[in-house]
């Protein structure tokens, strides 16, 4: 499951959805979680909206349910910090959160753990992503991201999910040289249209694979109020 969480709140800000987007998640029992916007600590929002986890939000959610999580901070400010995370149910050795910032006005991580589902069977490489709101940005961002992958897989299997930002749809084709296919664009032809959350017109949000057989793959309509995007989720096999 992926989604770009908008820091936990509502897509005018009005309301807290951390709770709800707590218990949505674990309805669908997803193994690995990529999350992006991710809130892991913000001093304020408990005076603003009284219900807000007073530890840090990897924990909040993981408690119970995930035991294995990764958080990579991209922006600090005065009463905290957001990024990207990876939370899973399985073993995940932490890699690092490498800077892929475009601009400096917009702080970018690429985020690196690595599963381990059995013992038998090959490890798989997870990054999570939030591109740049510019073309020009994510082009850069988009060579930085393939040169780690190639670095760091050896070629294995990998999965790479999160918010590209990609309302043109570039991304797929380079992708598409280094091995990587887009679950929705496998089995409906397109990516999914995940933004804006109440009227999804564009294809922001996707889960690319390799070395995994793509199964199925759902858009969380249901969850239009939870975040300014909507989350997907995909049925993966290893090959």
């Amino acid at each position: 499951m992926t989604m770009n969480v908008h820091k936990g709140l509502s897509p005018l800000h009005r309301q807290s959805t951390i709770y709800q987007l707590r218990q949505r998640m674990r309805v669908h029992h997803p193994d690995l979680l990529f999350l992006q916007e991710f809130q892991q600590e913000h001093r304020g929002r408990s005076k603003r909206f009284g219900q807000w986890p007073l530890n840090e939000l990897t924990h909040f959610l993981s408690e119970d349910f995930w035991n294995h999580w990764h958080y990579g901070k991209n922006v600090e400010y005065l009463d905290g910090h957001h990024g990207n995370a990876i939370l899973s149910r399985h073993p995940l050795q932490k890699g690092d959160n490498y800077d892929i910032s475009a601009y400096r006005f917009e702080k970018r991580g690429l985020l690196h753990s690595v599963a381990y589902f059995e013992r038998e069977a090959k490890p798989i490489h997870c990054f999570c992503v939030h591109l740049a709101l510019f073309e020009g940005g994510r082009e850069r961002q988009l060579g930085e991201i393939i040169r780690h992958i190639e670095h760091l897989t050896a070629g294995g299997p990998a999965i790479v999910a999160g918010d590209f930002n990609d309302w043109r749809k570039r991304i797929s084709a380079p992708m598409n040289e280094v091995g990587f296919s887009e679950v929705f664009e496998v089995l409906t032809g397109a990516p999914a249209k995940t933004f804006p959350s109440i009227k999804p017109m564009l294809s922001m949000d996707r889960i690319y694979v390799r070395g995994l057989k793509i199964l199925s793959a759902n858009i969380l309509n249901d969850w239009l109020k939870l975040s300014d995007h909507l989350g997907i989720t995909a049925e993966l096999e290893l090959i």
